[in-house]
C-alpha cells in the first residue's frame, strides 16, 4: 500500500487523535468509539510503514514521523474543504463561501485586519474570517500555517527568532521601528521602571537591549502590549514598543524616539504554497498589500 490510499476519514483520525492526546478523546471528538479510532490509527501505520504515535497511560503522542504525518493531513484536510467552494466561485463568477482561517498576533489583528477584511466582505460577502490571536512566542503565527491550523499568518519576519519553515511562503508588508514610550510630562523617563511582555524582548531587538546600559531588568511583565500601555498610562513606568501598538494607545502617554540605531522587525504574511493558490487566501495577500499601515507614530 502506498500513502495515497489514506482516506480521509483515516486522516481526520491522526489530526483528532494528535489534538485531543488520546484515542479515546479523539474519538470522543468524531462521534465515533475507540476501537474505530484504534483502527484507523493502526491502518494508517500500515500504509504508511512507520509508528505515528506512542500509546500510554496518559494517553498518546504523535511520534516525530506522526508530528509531520498530523501536519500534512491538516494541509491535505483543508483543500478537500476549500475544493467545493472554490469550484462553485468559479462556475458562479467568483463569490466565495465557507471559511477562511487567519493566524495574527494583537496589534495586527487590531491595526490591520479590520480593512482588510472589510474589503475582503465587499467581494465575497458570504465568505466567514476566523481570525485566531496567537503570541508571537516561539512558533507563532509562522508554525499555526505550517501545521495546517491557518490560511494565512500575519507574523514578524525574523528568522533568528523563529527560522522560516522551507514549506511556506513569505511576503514582506512594512519595516517597523521600535520607540520609548512613557507617562506623559515624565521628568527623566528613561529613568522610569521598565514594564515588557513575553513577545517583546526577542532576537530582533535583544541584542540591542544588551546594549543600553539604561534598561533595567523589568519589574512588571504583562500578556500583551495593550496591558503594558494601560500600565504606562496610569503611570507605572516606561515600555520599548513596535509602532503598531501606539495605534488606538490610552491618552497620557508620549512615545520618544530611540535615534539612528533603534530596533525594528518586519512584518508579513505566511502561507502555505498550497493555500497560496486559493482565491481566497489571494485576495487576503491583496488586501494586506494595499492596505496602507496608518501613518507613522508621533514621537517627540
Amino acid at each position: 500500500m502506498t500513502t495515497s490510499e489514506l482516506a480521509p476519514h483515516e486522516l481526520r483520525v491522526l489530526v483528532s487523535v494528535a489534538e485531543a492526546q488520546g484515542f479515546g478523546a479523539g474519538a470522543a471528538r468524531l462521534g465515533l468509539t475507540q476501537s474505530a479510532v484504534s483502527h484507523a490509527v493502526r491502518t494508517a501505520e500500515r500504509k504508511l510503514g512507520v509508528v505515528l504515535f506512542t500509546r500510554g497511560r496518559q494517553g498518546a503522542a504523535p511520534t516525530d514521523a506522526g508530528v509531520r504525518a498530523v501536519s500534512q493531513a491538516r494541509h491535505i484536510l483543508r483543500l478537500l474543504d476549500t475544493m467545493g467552494p472554490e469550484a462553485r466561485a468559479a462556475a458562479a463568477g467568483g463569490q466565495l463561501t465557507g471559511t477562511v482561517r487567519i493566524a495574527a498576533f494583537r496589534s495586527a489583528a487590531v491595526h490591520i485586519l479590520p480593512g482588510v477584511l472589510d474589503l475582503l466582505r465587499s467581494r465575497h460577502p458570504e465568505l466567514s474570517p476566523r481570525v485566531d490571536i496567537v503570541r508571537e512566542v516561539g512558533a507563532g503565527t509562522t508554525g499555526e500555517v505550517a501545521e495546517g491550523r491557518a490560511d494565512l499568518g500575519i507574523a514578524t519576519l525574523n528568522p533568528d527568532t523563529y527560522p522560516i519553515p522551507k514549506d511556506v511562503l513569505t511576503g514582506k508588508l512594512f519595516d517597523e521601528r521600535y520607540v520609548l514610550v512613557h507617562p506623559a510630562g515624565a521628568a527623566g523617563p528613561r529613568g522610569l521602571p521598565l514594564i515588557d511582555w513575553a513577545e517583546n524582548c526577542s532576537s530582533y531587538t535583544r541584542r540591542w537591549w544588551r546594549e543600553q546600559d539604561w534598561l533595567p531588568t523589568a519589574t512588571v511583565t504583562a500578556e500583551d502590549d495593550g496591558v503594558v500601555l494601560s500600565m504606562v498610562a496610569a503611570g507605572m513606568g516606561m515600555a520599548i514598543v513596535p509602532e503598531l501598538s501606539l495605534r488606538g494607545a490610552p491618552g497620557g502617554i508620549t512615545a520618544q524616539d530611540l535615534g539612528p540605531d533603534a530596533p525594528s522587525r518586519v512584518v508579513g504574511y505566511v502561507v502555505s504554497p498550497a493555500m497560496a493558490s486559493t482565491a481566497a487566501v489571494r485576495d487576503l495577500i491583496r488586501g494586506l498589500r494595499a492596505t496602507p499601515v496608518g501613518a507613522r507614530a508621533v514621537v517627540v
